[in-house]
């Protein structure tokens, strides 16, 4: 069964119940989601439908994230991974960042470029699993390439990822051309979706880092995703690209009968003493189009200190500063679990 839709026994195991409980449901509950098809096998029901049906009961759902701007240099990276680091250390979240984004600064910033350089050299990247889509080839290995408890923050003991690799760039344009399968059941946005559903679960929350436009990858990302962030930094070049990337998902979305909610805009590298990062703040914050989380991440050294991968544990706050700055993620999380929970 695809990703997408899910029969009476992934409908029990998503909601750690038995399969006769499912039963019991469908027939006592009024606002039971409905199947989508009826086969001899038992009714087929989708995913998305199921998700939000147990969230209305206070079943714990995994929630999964990509963050996205179309202009490097915003702070998506930085802004994924101390979320992350955030979600483990001050909320005991268990997540999973997926990096899908070629610069591979979120895997550098979580277990270091030595161990990167390693891991790619033997091929334990995501870019394995797309360039087997092209080559028609199994090389890749989930539970090979997961590299668990990452990060130099000694709190943040729940972080898993799943490594980037250069090699992406040059795998992008070639996702196109993948054989369809000999039903037709391969499509070159499910690549990532068909392959990590099975352990997504395992975690609370599932970060995706996607690169810095709306190719396929991207779309491999959103296309696993419930929602998306923007990072953005409150300038015009920065935030020009915003109602592109809101758009082209809601299409995106659409076209996949699936709903990938826009959770908000995060601003970062905020400079209050610019007149032009308060005009374009205010517009965001006015303009009624787009949310914007209440958490400004003002511009700092001690941000651009914390990308780089110490050898030795730290706390959250040596790493982010004890100027505020830890306080101000911790915030920031705070927002997007109430948003994400609501």
């Amino acid at each position: 069964m695809s990703g997408e839709f899910v029969g009476v026994n992934e409908f029990a195991k998503l909601a750690g119940v038995t399969r006769q409980a499912v039963v019991n449901w469908r027939t006592r509950v009024r606002n039971f989601p409905r199947p989508v098809a009826e086969l001899s096998s038992g009714p087929v029901f989708r995913l998305s439908h199921v998700r939000s049906w147990l969230k209305t009961r206070g079943v714990k759902m995994t929630h999964i994230i990509s963050t996205i701007n179309l202009k490097g240099g915003v702070g998506k990276t930085t802004t994924t991974v101390a979320l992350a680091e955030v979600f483990s250390s001050e909320f005991n979240k268990k997540v999973l960042v997926i990096d899908l984004d070629p610069q591979t600064n979120a895997t550098v910033m979580l277990i270091g470029e030595k161990r990167w350089s390693k891991l790619n050299s033997e091929g334990k990247t995501l870019a394995t699993l797309f360039c087997d889509a092209v080559d028609q080839k199994t090389n890749f290995d989930l539970e090979d390439t997961i590299v668990k408890d990452v990060s130099d923050v000694s709190s943040a003991k729940s972080i898993d990822i799943l490594p980037s690799s250069l090699d992406l760039i040059d795998i992008q344009d070639r996702l196109a051309t993948i054989p369809s399968g000999k039903f037709y059941s391969i499509n070159p946005v499910d690549l990532l979706d068909r392959a990590v559903r099975p352990i997504v679960d395992n975690y609370d929350i599932v970060l995706i880092d996607c690169p810095p436009n709306l190719g396929i990858i991207t779309l491999n990302g959103l296309r696993l995703s419930h929602g998306f962030l923007i990072p953005t930094i409150p300038d015009v070049l920065s935030t020009y690209g915003i109602p592109q990337i809101v758009s082209r998902v809601g299409e995106f979305s659409r076209s996949l009968g699936v709903h990938i909610e826009p959770l908000g805009i995060i601003v970062s590298k905020y400079q209050a003493n610019s007149t032009v990062h308060k005009s374009v703040l205010n517009r965001l914050q006015t303009s009624g189009k787009e949310s914007v989380f209440s958490t400004i991440i003002p511009q700092a050294n001690q941000i651009s200190g914390a990308a780089e991968f110490e050898k030795h544990q730290r706390t959250f706050k040596q790493k982010y500063g004890y100027q505020g700055m830890a306080d101000l993620y911790t915030e920031l999380g705070r927002e997007i679990l109430y948003k994400m929970e609501s």
